[in-house]
């Protein structure tokens, strides 16, 4: 093994697929770190390599405290907005509730639902009807949420209405006052009678709330209720512990992809920490469902391949309302048997994703092998699937992708991209011709119209490849800190725990170790993966793992340096230590 004396100066580590990139951060913060947070030098690295400065900002970053989170009336909007809500309890009001079909949106509504029951109001809630009522808060979900016995005094919307001018011109009249509560892009003016609760609009500068998700500036507002009716001495507010509700924050947040930074650290540190503990007789049945051990702990990774697709799935085939009744029941044999219809509904999504992954590789390998970027259609393609096709078929092909399926007389979808091709970029040279389209660099949602699929399919390939050519890209693998073998051990998974949760601006370290032996020859499984077992210096057996790289296996009894990260395989009452492989190289 090399010792740490040759971890070197920044430089690019050549590779034949990739280049291996390590920049070390400046050694006196590393030691500073080291001594004053007590760590060891590995995690003291990978603390300084996220941008603190600071001994007590980097002990905030590893103990994060609810205390630390900021008065809720400074959004824009947000006491306003809870003082109309309990005025509403204060009244018996009737309120109505219109929130999104996604996690976002489940998890939001969930929260705020509670938060009233615990006051004794009991409100209505709807959630769109993907297939039925579109998106988001459309005209037809705004009726069906106000067809009901007696006049609605509030209606509230959630993850969405921020763009809906004419559905909250439409609820306004119903003599409804309307507060909608979303974290979208604004593209046009609402009425001025609406309340906005979104810092997307409001806010300016670098506030933490424009990283916040629906559900955390719904618990934002939950926060500033129990404020007001903690003031007003109201005993309910008492028996109210916000806590608790961090379980449905961290969903929301991780799944909906969110800076984890700030705020959104502290929400889903302690909300993890939640879901391990928590009580809610829906998730606790969902977690079973869906194969988790809850006290071996909750990961991000759970809830965006786990918990996430079964929720979701509700909205794509059927009616997202049920996951919110799911995590409002306390009734076991109604949890479970949702639960169930849950994971019945993901394996019916996954079953047409399989069929349509199938057509629309056909499609490419017909005559779009050569293509820089591919566009697929069928006009019997689900859209609720789309998204995640494109995902599959950008991963299988290694290429920007958009899948689209027909849905009126236009041709409606989404794209996914590779690490290098910017899609915001690509799509403004053919944004005059699509009825609609949005979103970042890796993924985008489009609407066309049926008779320019082909003319996009051909300007598509032909803008990326352009967009291609301009760019000097090659794969980078930055690598996080060198271990030696010795170290990959529990007492060193306690620690980086302190790091975590990882995700969007928190990235899991890629760690890498020099002149690694493999003394068998890796295991092959499903085709495209292989196992492996590593032996260290003290005859300690490491067991790995290599998702797709069944073509690239290392010679046995040949020094290779590999990246890789770290991860707990639990299954059944067992939690194993597991390396999972991201790239190697012949030893340097």
């Amino acid at each position: 093994m090399a010792s740490r004396g040759e971890r070197g100066q920044g430089r690019k580590l050549d590779s034949a697929l990739a280049l291996w990139e390590y920049n070390p951060p400046p050694a006196d913060l590393v030691g500073s770190f080291r001594k004053q947070l007590h760590l060891s030098r590995s995690i003291a690295e990978l603390v300084a390599r996220t941008g603190l400065l600071e001994v007590e900002t980097a002990r905030r970053f590893l103990h994060p405290q609810l205390k630390e989170v900021a008065d809720p009336f400074e959004i824009h909007n947000l006491q306003e907005a809870a003082q109309r809500v309990c005025q509403a309890i204060d009244q018996n009001q009737q309120i109505v509730i219109c929130g999104d079909y996604d996690v976002d949106g489940v998890t939001a509504t969930t929260l705020l639902v509670d938060i009233l029951q615990k006051f004794d109001t009991f409100p209505k809630y709807i959630v769109p009807l993907r297939l039925e009522e579109g998106y988001g808060l459309s005209q037809k979900a705004a009726e069906r949420a106000l067809d009901c016995d007696g006049q609605a005094d509030l209606f509230i919307a959630l993850d969405c209405g921020t763009n809906s001018v004419e559905e909250a011109d439409y609820i306004l009249s119903r003599g409804c006052d309307l507060l909608i509560v979303d974290h979208h892009q604004s593209k046009r003016s609402l009425p001025e009678e609406a309340l906005l609760v979104n810092p997307h609009v409001n806010e300016t500068g670098d506030s933490d709330a424009l990283n916040f998700c629906t559900v955390a500036l719904v618990f934002k507002l939950a926060y500033g209720i129990l404020k007001l009716k903690r003031r007003d001495q109201d005993s309910r507010a008492f028996n109210i512990v916000l806590r608790e509700y961090l379980d449905l924050v961290a969903m929301g947040t991780i799944a909906d992809l969110v800076p984890l930074t700030s705020e959104n650290r502290i929400f889903t540190r302690i909300g993890l920490n939640a879901l391990r503990r928590t009580k809610r007789e829906g998730l606790l049945s969902l977690m079973r469902v869906s194969g988790m051990t809850a006290s071996h702990g909750v990961r991000p990774v759970d809830i965006s391949f786990k918990i996430g697709p079964r929720i979701n799935a509700s909205g794509r085939l059927a009616d997202a309302s049920m996951a919110v009744e799911l995590l409002l029941s306390s009734d076991q044999a109604f949890c479970m048997e949702t639960s169930l219809r849950l994971d019945s509904f993901n394996r019916e999504r996954q079953e047409i994703e399989k069929k349509i992954v199938e057509d629309a590789m056909a499609q490419v390998e017909k005559d779009q092998l050569s293509h820089s970027g591919l566009v697929v259609y069928g006009e019997n393609w689900h859209p609720g699937v789309v998204g995640i096709v494109a995902s599959r078929l950008t991963r299988a092909f290694d290429r920007p992708c958009i899948v689209l399926g027909k849905e009126g007389e236009l041709a409606k979808g989404s794209g996914r991209s590779v690490e290098g091709i910017n899609l915001v970029t690509v799509l403004s040279g053919f944004s005059d011709h699509l009825e609609s389209w949005g979103g970042h660099p890796m993924a985008v949602g489009i609407n066309l119209k049926i008779d320019r699929v082909d003319a996009f399919r051909d300007y598509f390939q032909k803008a990326v490849a352009e967009f291609a050519e301009s760019q000097q890209f090659e794969r980078v693998i930055e690598i996080s800190t060198f271990l030696e073998l010795e170290e990959v051990n529990s007492n060193f998974m306690e620690e980086l725990a302190f790091l975590q949760p990882f995700g969007q601006e928190n990235q899991e370290p890629l760690f890498a170790t020099r002149r690694v032996v493999f003394r068998q020859r890796p295991k092959v499984f499903k085709e495209d993966h292989f196992r492996f077992n590593l032996i260290d210096q003290t005859g300690r057996l490491i067991n790995g793992v290599a998702w797709k790289m069944a073509k690239r296996i290392p010679e046995v009894n040949t020094p290779v340096d590999i990246a890789y990260r770290l991860a707990w395989n639990s299954y059944g009452n067992q939690k194993i230590l597991q390396i999972e492989l991201v790239d190697w190289r012949p030893a340097q």
